[in-house]
């Protein structure tokens, strides 16, 4: 089966699940206020590490050959399909398949030296500031996941995760991100997407600074 007749068939099997949870009430943060948090956060961002984005792109363009970014169909808010966008961090032939799927020494292989380093320091994200003016990410919220990864959104559909954006960062991204089993990294999405506010998407964001300094949960050949 292609790649994408894979994904269509798993968003078709996605949105004949029907959630067992309510949806959360609505507050004027959830509105409109992180939406509007979300566009003024990117625009900053990408203000700031305008220069530094592009010295990466030469970097990439230049260490390794075929294109700057990596792009893949995720799927995100309402288990609808988007293209998530990241700078490339492995060679152009590497297979599409689950992290999981990967032995540490296959993954390795597959790494570039740059890539190495940008997912540790989580820079290969920085693209994502598009996803997020787009409409299609927030800053925090549950990882875009692709269809590969069957289990976890299938189990998110179930728990009502679905209902927010997916986001650059996230609750089980500070709980210990690829460490986490899937039922575990679920269950952690669907308490954001009952519980989230202002205060908490703060405290989330500042947590991930933390942990991307620290190095906890990361693992630079295994984060996709």
């Amino acid at each position: 089966m292609s790649q994408e007749n894979s994904d269509q068939a798993e968003q078709a099997t996605l949105e004949a699940i029907t959630p067992v949870t309510p949806a959360p009430p609505l507050t004027v943060y959830r509105r409109c206020g992180k939406r509007l948090c979300d566009i003024l956060l990117a625009t900053a961002g990408l203000l700031v590490a305008a220069i530094p984005m592009l010295l990466i792109a030469l970097l990439v363009k230049a260490t390794s050959p075929g294109p700057i970014f990596f792009r893949q169909q995720r799927f995100g808010q309402d288990s609808q399909p988007f293209v998530i966008i990241k700078y490339r961090t492995m060679v152009q032939d590497a297979p599409v398949k689950a992290n999981k799927d990967f032995t540490k020494e296959s993954m390795a292989s597959f790494v570039t030296p740059l890539g190495r380093f940008l997912r540790k320091s989580s820079l290969d994200e920085l693209p994502q500031f598009f996803n997020v003016l787009s409409g299609k990410m927030s800053m925090v919220g549950p990882r875009p996941l692709a269809a590969t990864d069957a289990e976890v959104l299938r189990l998110r559909r179930a728990n009502g995760a679905d209902r927010v954006r997916p986001g650059i960062t996230g609750l089980a991204q500070i709980n210990g991100r690829n460490e986490l089993a899937n039922p575990t990294k679920a269950a952690y999405d669907g308490e954001y997407a009952a519980t989230y506010s202002l205060r908490r998407d703060l405290a989330i964001f500042a947590q991930s600074v933390i942990v991307i300094v620290a190095q906890r949960g990361i693992n630079s050949t295994t984060s996709h």
